[in-house]
C-alpha cells in the first residue's frame, strides 16, 4: 500500500470509530433498511452493462471539489447543478467523492446530486468497515467503491457481501496484476482499472491496455483516471474499452456537462 493510501485508510479507521460512537452499527443498519423500503437502488452495474455490451461509451461522470495530488479543482461547486448537467449531456452514471479530509467532499454532496437526477450514483470513498457501507446505503448510494490495494482479501469479501446483501453494486478497483488476481476472488462483475499509480501519482493509460488481456470476458471494465482528450477516448475504444470514469477533466471545465458531450461526441 502506498504512503498516501496508508494515511487515508488510517484516517478512515478513526472516522469509523467516531461514527460508531455517534451512530452504532445497528442504528446505521436500520437507516439503510429504512432507505431501501422507500427507494430501491437504481442499478448502477445494469446501466453500465447496457451501454458497454452495446459497444457504446458508458461514462461515470465524477463530482469532486478537490484531490490530494491536484488541490482545489472547482471553486464554483454545486453538486445538484453538475449532476443535472451530466445527465443532460449523456452520462451513464455519477460518481460523488464524499471524503472530507483529502477531497473536500461530503456525504451531503451525494444526497443532493442523486436527488437532482435519475442516474445511478456511486459513493467514491475509502471503505474499510461495514458501517460505511450501511451509511452509503442510508444516504442513497447505488454502488460503492472497493480499492483492492487498500484492503485485505477478508475485508474485500466482507464489504462486498455487505453491499450486495443490500442490493448495492460494487466497483472493484485494481492497478496491477497482483490486485487483478486478488479481485478474481470477488463476485462483482464491475472492475475499474486505475491508471494512476498511487505511489508516484503518475498517470498512464498503458496501465489499462497492459492489464486488458488478463481481464475475464464476463467483467464490465472501466478505465479510471487520465482520460483528458478525444485521442485518449479513441485509444480506449480501439482496445474495446467502453467504460470510463472521468472527473478532473470535467471539474476543470467551465461547463462540466458540455465538456462531457464534447469529449465523447
Amino acid at each position: 500500500m502506498s504512503k498516501i493510501l496508508e494515511t487515508i485508510m488510517a484516517v478512515k479507521a478513526r472516522e469509523v470509530e467516531q461514527g460508531l460512537l455517534h451512530t452504532p452499527l445497528n442504528a446505521m443498519q436500520k437507516a439503510a433498511h429504512d432507505r431501501l423500503r422507500l427507494d430501491s437502488p437504481r442499478g448502477f452495474a445494469q446501466a453500465m452493462a447496457g451501454r458497454i455490451r452495446a459497444r457504446r461509451a458508458a461514462v461515470i461522470a465524477e463530482i469532486k471539489r478537490a484531490s490530494p495530488s491536484k488541490g482545489l479543482l472547482r471553486a464554483q461547486f454545486d453538486p445538484p447543478e453538475i449532476a443535472r448537467a451530466y445527465e443532460q449531456h449523456g452520462a451513464c452514471c455519477l460518481s460523488v467523492l464524499t471524503d472530507e479530509g483529502f477531497f473536500q467532499g461530503e456525504l451531503s454532496h451525494l444526497v443532493a446530486a442523486r436527488a437532482a437526477c435519475t442516474l445511478p450514483v456511486i459513493r467514491k470513498d475509502f471503505f474499510c468497515h461495514p458501517w460505511q457501507v450501511y451509511q452509503a446505503c442510508a444516504a442513497g448510494a447505488d454502488c460503492i467503491l472497493l480499492i483492492v490495494a487498500a484492503l485485505s482479501d477478508v475485508q474485500l469479501q466482507e464489504l462486498e457481501a455487505c453491499a450486495q446483501a443490500l442490493g448495492l453494486d460494487v466497483l472493484v478497483e485494481i492497478h496491477n496484476v497482483d490486485e487483478l488476481e486478488r479481485a478474481m476472488k470477488l463476485k462483482s462483475a464491475l472492475w475499474g482499472i486505475n491508471n494512476r499509480d498511487l505511489k508516484s501519482f503518475e498517470v498512464s493509460l498503458r496501465t489499462t491496455v497492459e492489464l486488458l488481456p488478463l481481464i475475464p470476458n464476463d467483467r464490465l471494465l472501466i478505465t479510471e483516471s487520465g482520460i483528458a482528450s478525444r485521442d485518449d477516448v479513441q485509444m480506449m475504444l480501439e482496445h474495446e474499452v467502453y467504460g470510463f470514469l472521468v472527473g478532473e477533466t470535467f471539474m476543470r471545465a467551465e461547463n462540466p456537462g458540455q465538456a462531457l458531450e464534447q469529449l465523447f461526441a
